[in-house]
């Protein structure tokens, strides 16, 4: 599986971005998907999972906020995120095919390059 996200950019606090990772691969509706994120200086830490059985799971920091979904026909998994704060501020990457607890770095196999996003105060 190959990963390619966009959508990351410049917003002011409040704002709202899009993410959105195109996965390759024929079995993209098998496979569970997520949003990490990772500041300078800190570790890459969870943000929204979604199960290929659609349930979906969020960081605390996440809930109420942000919403993933994903588009099978386009092999594309989205994070819409509302609210934006400063401290969402960080590179975001997208993940796939999950082996473990779904919050843990180490459990998914494949990555994408990540995308920026930047929330002004």
């Amino acid at each position: 599986v190959q990963l390619q996200a966009s959508g990351g950019g410049l917003v002011q606090t409040g704002g709202s971005l899009r993410l959105s990772c195109a996965a390759s691969g024929r079995t993209f509706r098998a496979n569970s998907l997520a949003w990490f994120r990772q500041a300078p200086g800190t570790e890459r830490e969870f943000v929204a999972a979604t199960h290929w059985t659609d349930a979906t799971y969020y960081a605390t920091s996440a809930k109420g906020r942000f919403t993933i979904s994903r588009d099978n026909a386009k092999r594309t998994v989205y994070l819409q995120m509302n609210s934006l704060q400063p401290e969402d501020t960080a590179v975001y990457y997208c993940a796939a095919r999950q082996t473990g607890p779904y919050y843990l770095p180490a459990s998914w196999n494949h990555w994408g390059q990540g995308t920026q996003v930047t929330v002004s105060s």
